[in-house]
């Protein structure tokens, strides 16, 4: 007689791309965004919460490295229509923009904080579902949107523990590449669709330039590229004058760098005003209130070469000298509020991957160093990106709506806080009250509440109370700074014992058994005076 098989158990794990975070880690990460959201308060911006599902339709085709609008997403047919998991937080907002404009302000400014998911191979230190946390205007064409959104993004970072010194917001414009793309034929402007396939690999592979290198970005123009895996990525199938002319954009930062050697009387000399440049000095130095050295001066200067670099690149083109027009007046804008080339600078290898992005582009990047998993030292690099993307709104209402902002990675920020020992101490747990007899549960569960309407963090031990010290084991990995103890000889007298578990454990760490019961981190007070008796352990740790 054949034996009945018994149902497979599932499996006890987490899908494959995907994370679990647990109390100490969502805490940091909820305490780091109040602090973001504080600054964008500041600014003017309100709060929004978008519904995680959106319909492919909405999403349209902006998605990293696809070119089937449900790719890349988490996506299933109900009835007629696509749905999918929102990919970002910006799609869902152009969505909004359009079905609530006659009942938003003009300009509209937003932040929203929350989780999104991308359907793309996973790998160390990307998942496939991860947080975001964003601000953008919506209905501003002036380029002091897009200043702003730099300035807020610098005061952010300040905001949650990242020095000054420690980061660089980098500004490009997408009309500067897309001069550099007409320059080298693969941008029609009488015919904007064409070439768009190929425009859209090579902007993808140029965002990838910190990480391939410009042997890998130039595969990517070319024929394409072969990961370590084997994985192939199909190129822009650009010719070789082609992808040279993209590869001289690509190689600004090193000319730009190099002329930095040359006398400030030799950029004025070619059209800089030189009251520009005196403005520009002497703002630097009162935002920083100290007099003017070699690096402030050179930081300066940087921005002033950058731009006229940019303008001999991208030639007679009107789209690419409209770019370099719009840097310029950031730049302007921003050293008029004190945000000088030491938090802000003008970087033509800023392109970002997304396809929507019609204007000024921004990344936050980290330039402390930290070790990587082999031991070698590294800068940490980008944690926020965005820009203006002008045309997302207009899919829906056939109008054009000028909009920017910017994505901050709430994970990788997260980790480069940790990495610079930013994240505080272990999160503390809450003060845990013993159960010494089950009939006296209405008595301890009254403790615990007198704690929680003082404003302090408390629970009652629910376990099988008979083991005392499986209770005191419980508030240690808990991470409990107390342990409140009632037996009934203490109840008699209406008594309580309090325990400092914190120093407890540092004398146990150095003395006997013996020793540590004589030392007093546990007393005993009066019932009435146990929040005072907990509240002045509190204060000491």
């Amino acid at each position: 007689m054949s034996r009945t098989k018994a149902p497979r158990r599932p499996r006890a794990e987490t899908p494959k791309g995907f994370r679990d975070y647990f109390g100490a880690e969502v805490t940091a990460r909820q305490t780091m965004l109040a602090r973001i959201a504080e600054v964008y308060h500041r600014y003017g911006f309100d709060p929004l919460e978008t519904s995680a599902v959106e319909t492919v339709e909405a999403l349209g085709k902006f998605l990293p490295d696809v070119e089937r609008p449900n790719e890349g997403v988490f996506a299933w047919q109900e009835d007629s229509d696509w749905l999918a998991l929102r990919y970002d937080l910006t799609a869902p907002l152009a969505r909004v923009a359009a079905q609530y404009r006659n009942d938003l302000p003009s300009p509209y400014r937003r932040y929203a904080m929350g989780p999104v998911w991308r359907n793309e191979k996973p790998g160390p230190g990307r998942f496939r579902q991860f947080y975001q946390c964003d601000a953008d205007t919506v209905g501003a064409a002036s380029v002091a949107a897009d200043a702003e959104i730099c300035a807020m993004l610098a005061d952010a970072l300040e905001a949650v523990g990242i020095a000054r010194g420690d980061y660089v917001v980098r500004v490009n414009n997408r009309k500067v590449l897309n001069g550099v793309m007409e320059v080298a034929g693969i941008l029609d402007p009488a015919d904007p669709e064409k070439f768009a396939h190929e425009r859209g690999i090579v902007m993808r592979a140029i965002d990838k330039l910190d990480r391939l290198g410009e042997a890998g970005v130039r595969a990517l123009l070319r024929a394409g590229r072969k990961d370590e895996s084997g994985d192939f990525t199909k190129g822009a199938d650009l010719s070789e004058a082609q992808s040279e002319i993209v590869m001289g954009f690509v190689g600004a930062n090193r000319l730009i760098q190099g002329a930095l050697g040359e006398y400030v009387t030799e950029i004025i000399g070619d059209g800089v005003p030189h009251s520009r440049l005196t403005r520009a000095l002497s703002s630097f130095s009162e935002d920083t209130g100290r007099p003017l050295g070699t690096d402030e001066e050179a930081a300066v200067y940087r921005n002033l070469v950058t731009l006229k670099h940019l303008r001999e690149i991208v030639g007679t083109s009107i789209i690419g000298a409209e770019g370099v027009s719009e840097l310029e007046a950031i730049a302007d804008l921003l050293a008029a509020q004190g945000y000088g080339p030491d938090r802000i600078v003008i970087d033509p290898s800023v392109v970002r991957g997304l396809g929507y992005y019609t204007g000024p582009v921004y990344e936050a990047e980290l330039t402390f160093e930290i070790m990587d998993e082999k031991g070698r030292p590294r800068q940490f690099g980008s944690v926020a990106g965005g820009g203006r993307y002008d045309d997302l709104v207009k899919r829906f209402t056939g109008q054009a709506v000028p909009a920017t902002g910017v994505s901050i990675g709430v994970d990788r920020l997260l980790a480069a806080l940790a990495a610079k020992g930013l994240t505080g101490a272990e999160a503390q747990g809450p003060v845990v009250v013993t159960v010494m007899d089950r009939e006296r549960m209405g008595d301890y569960q009254k403790m615990a509440a007198d704690l929680r309407q003082a404003g302090i963090r408390a629970e009652v031990y629910l376990g099988n109370p008979k083991n005392f010290g499986n209770q005191l084991k419980y508030a240690d990995r808990r991470g409990a700074p107390v342990a409140i103890i009632q037996g009934g000889d203490e109840a008699a007298r209406d008594m309580v014992q309090v325990k400092d578990l914190i120093l407890g454990a540092k004398i146990s760490a150095e003395a006997s058994l013996e020793e540590w019961k004589s030392q007093p981190a546990q007393q005993e007070v009066p019932r009435a005076d146990l929040v005072a008796a907990v509240r002045r352990i509190l204060a000491r740790t």
